[in-house]
């Protein structure tokens, strides 16, 4: 089926095109992103609680708005797949959750290396034992130093614009690399929000890839040998010196994606009272929990302030640190063990004494508002009547 669109630029159909709104799931956000991103091809393998975007997604391909679906037969396979037929040279979407993220792994890293420009998303969900298939979004870290570009979406309106605006960056000439786009897991998936979306009718202009730094593999650009050329793999010096000087520029892409986030997401931070004593600053949906912590203090007159990180690569660290640079204490709440944002936060700020790591919860528990309220009480010194209460 051939339908018609009106195509448009990124700035247009995320800055300018009209909008109406839609109480939809965070999974149905991100499929009727895909729906206007002249999508060529999404190949998929069921994972709970990924499989309601790639049904979806499925669905609009049955519907005519992308060229090419099928399911592959395992993550590895998938994402092996998603790699070459990006070579190809066609626009690619593909979907993943905890375990099956951790089982495509070896092919996903290798994607920023070989200049793969797709979009991944991540539901995320637990990794490790024992079982589970609740909300935790401890597969992040294993992304976070893989050269790839990383949005962290706190709702699903974020779901829906951060989809977008993944697909306008990964095919930026001087970026060229994946851009992953990562959401809880039935907190945002599976629960409504409202969406403001444009028309349908509307669809991002279509890929060029003949406008890019590696060419698109076809009759007249055969197959390039890069990794196993004698110099590269059989000399060291070159060996060393080749591998080095293409990590330096992988990493180098991945900085150059900020100025498009600041371009189509308004910056890869979000402030909220830049003059307070104490932060909450968290990520994804323990952004909602802190935003509603912040309300709360705002209620109590409290001295705290909010800052949301929408992007976690490239790491905004210029940012955070000007952000940050009167705090007296940082409260990072997370949906993890390991306090993977906490210790970002750390590492970009003079004092990262004054990081709070926590509260943090995992294995699918919620966190609750007065968790965040508590160590905001115990920031400020507060007596332990307040505490108690």
């Amino acid at each position: 089926m051939s339908l018609n669109k009106k195509l448009v630029d990124m700035d247009y159909l995320l800055n300018e095109a009209p909008r109406e709104q839609h109480f939809i799931t965070g999974a149905q956000a991100m499929a009727e992103a895909v729906k206007r991103a002249s999508v060529d091809m999404a190949i998929a393998y069921p994972i709970t609680p990924q499989s309601e975007v790639m049904h979806l997604v499925g669905d609009i391909y049955a519907q005519g708005h992308i060229k090419e679906y099928y399911r592959a037969e395992e993550e590895l396979g998938t994402m092996s797949a998603i790699a070459g037929a990006a070579r190809g040279g066609v626009r690619m979407f593909t979907a993943t959750s905890g375990p099956g993220l951790l089982r495509g792994l070896e092919a996903i890293v290798s994607w920023p290396g070989h200049r793969i420009p797709c979009v991944l998303g991540v539901l995320t969900r637990v990794v490790n034992a024992p079982l589970s298939i609740q909300p935790d979004n401890i597969e992040m870290a294993y992304l976070m130093h893989s050269g790839m570009i990383m949005l962290h979406a706190e709702n699903q309106q974020d779901t829906f614009d951060y989809t977008l605006a993944a697909f306008a960056i990964t095919e930026k000439v001087d970026v060229y690399i994946p851009v992953s786009v990562s959401t809880e897991g039935f907190f945002v998936t599976h629960a409504k929000g409202y969406v403001d979306m444009m028309s349908e009718e509307l669809a991002f202009d279509v890929i060029d890839p003949y406008k890019a730094p590696v060419p698109a593999m076809d009759n007249e650009v055969p197959p390039a040998r890069i990794q196993r050329d004698a110099p590269v793999q059989k000399s060291n010096f070159m060996s060393y010196l080749i591998h080095s000087v293409w990590q330096q520029e992988i990493w180098d892409s991945n900085r150059r994606a900020m100025k498009y986030v600041y371009q189509y997401l308004g910056g890869p931070i979000e402030v909220i009272h830049p003059d307070a004593d104490v932060f909450i600053v968290a990520s994804g949906c323990a952004a909602a929990q802190g935003r509603e912590a912040n309300r709360y203090a705002e209620e109590e007159g409290l001295s705290v302030g909010f800052i949301k990180v929408k992007c976690i690569r490239p790491w905004p660290k210029d940012e955070i640190s000007a952000a940050l640079k009167n705090a007296k204490a940082v409260i990072v709440p997370e949906h993890n063990i390991i306090g993977w944002l906490s210790k970002e936060i750390q590492a970009s700020i003079p004092n990262g004494g004054i990081v709070v790591e926590g509260p943090r919860v995992y294995g699918g528990m919620t966190l609750p508002v007065e968790l965040i309220m508590e160590q905001i009480y115990i920031a400020l010194g507060m007596d332990s009547e307040k505490l108690q209460a």
